[in-house]
């Protein structure tokens, strides 16, 4: 605590006294992200707006061995913000400018506190278009989004954040300025260490700024919701919209109990007699959309689903698209304590995935509610629970794990968009492999041998 009151003191200095939290109720603000069931109180948060502020607390924090977390808007899902004791919290929210929309190299520079929307603002004002799409798009920062390497629910025909980064600016654990990429579409001059820093969860390196690609715009899009009596139906009809050369802008998923929830919350007509729903969304050439609009809805009629309805207005597609947004928000009213976890298969083991996880909810007496982005094998199943209770919550851990070795043998991941952090290190070896470990630990033992930035993320 010593070194800690020390280190108090010279970041007052440095950042000036109003940049500067200490006092518990402050502290408690940035105790926790997104990720339920977690919580650490941080020994002093701070807030920079420049990179030469971001060098100097990562130089004094390495300087006195102090674990240094950083952090954006908080709304992470594996514990990956979360503080270690007696940290410093490192807060880039406040660097949020648009620093460049270049519309002749299609590309867009940002600070990392940018938030995804205004990013995507920022390039449709210029008739420009950033495809990803996280689903806290609305207050998530690009910072975040790169160190998570966030997907979205466009992932299935646009990728995911890793596809739109061209160059970054990192502050090494050291205190050295790296730049990494440029505004060249055809780079291939020694090592990726742009792909390095992608999903490195904060733990080799802090983002100062980011270089985005973008694409034009699309024409058009036509949005479709169709029900069906069993998950089995919507499942085969996602397979059968790929197998038809048909890659959707959007092909998601809710169950039963997620759609229940969804339409009390949102109150967007969903109907509610069907076992599943499917979200789907065309975009490009009017001509194209038109098309595959058609096609995707003799593909479910072929499949036996009880109603399919086509947006007929901009508005009535927002509304939809909204619908499926406020999934985990409309699943959180319904009990103290919602966890949203993410486990992907390959699309040809995904009604086999989601029938297991049933089962699970069903032997261990649990209340999960099932979406996600059915179109690239992405499942978010969510329990509905309460920390407080104990005996369920050991219950819970225990259908997590089976979740996850699940996904792992039908030839999935552990995490296909929200990260491993503090929530599924346990998880990792099992499904990486020592040879992958042994590499993954090396490089950032190289980077960040005194190992204070955000220790204890992604493994011990």
């Amino acid at each position: 605590m010593a070194d800690l009151s020390k280190c108090v003191e010279r970041l007052r200095a440095l950042l000036g006294s109003a940049n500067v939290l200490t006092g518990p109720e402050d502290l408690l603000c940035y105790s926790f992200d997104g990720t339920a069931a977690m919580r650490q109180l941080p020994g002093v948060v701070v807030f920079a707006t420049t990179t030469a502020q971001i060098q100097s607390v990562v130089l004094l924090a390495n300087e006195l061995r102090i674990p240094l977390v950083p952090r954006g808007s908080g709304t992470g899902l594996s514990g990956g913000s979360l503080p270690t004791p007696d940290c410093i919290v490192l807060c880039t929210a406040r660097m949020d400018r648009i620093l460049e929309v270049d519309s002749a190299n299609l590309t867009l520079r940002c600070e990392p506190g940018a938030t995804t929307v205004a990013i995507a603002d920022a390039a449709s004002e210029a008739g420009l278009f950033y495809p990803p799409d996280p689903g806290s798009m609305k207050i998530s920062t690009i910072g975040g989004n790169v160190a998570e390497n966030s997907g979205g629910l466009r992932g299935l025909k646009y990728g995911v954040t890793r596809n739109y980064v061209m160059g970054l600016e990192v502050v090494l654990p050291d205190g050295e300025i790296l730049w990494t990429g440029n505004k060249c579409v055809k780079d291939v001059a020694g090592y990726s260490l742009r792909d390095l820093f992608i999903g490195s969860e904060g733990t080799l390196g802090i983002l100062t700024q980011a270089l985005l690609r973008l694409i034009p715009k699309p024409a058009s899009k036509r949005t479709l919701v169709a029900t069906f009596n069993e998950m089995e139906q919507a499942a085969q009809t996602v397979s059968d919209i790929i197998a038809a050369r048909i890659i959707p802008c959007t092909l998601e998923f809710l169950d039963r109990t997620t759609i229940h929830c969804v339409e009390d919350f949102a109150k967007a007509g969903l109907p509610l007699d069907c076992e599943a729903l499917l979200l789907i969304e065309s975009d490009g050439h009017p001509a194209v959309v038109e098309e595959e609009a058609a096609q995707i809805e003799a593909i479910a009629r072929r499949n036996g689903c009880l109603q399919i309805r086509v947006a007929q207005s901009e508005r009535e597609a927002a509304e939809l698209a909204t619908a499926r947004r406020s999934a985990f928000s409309a699943l959180a009213r319904v009990a103290p304590t919602t966890i949203l976890e993410d486990a992907t298969v390959p699309r040809s083991e995904l009604a086999k995935m989601i029938r297991f996880v049933a089962d699970v909810a069903r032997r261990h007496r649990l209340k999960i509610g099932t979406f996600g982005h059915m179109g690239d094998g992405n499942l978010h199943p969510t329990f509905l629970t309460d920390e407080r209770n104990k005996e369920e919550m050991h219950r819970v851990e225990i259908a997590f794990r089976e979740i996850f070795e699940e996904a792992i043998r039908l030839g999935g991941t552990i995490t296909g968009e929200h990260g491993v952090g503090l929530a599924k290190k346990s998880f990792l070896p099992s499904f990486a492999g020592e040879p992958s470990m042994r590499v993954m630990r090396e490089l950032r033992r190289v980077l960040d041998p005194r190992g204070i930035l955000n220790p204890g993320k992604i493994f011990d």
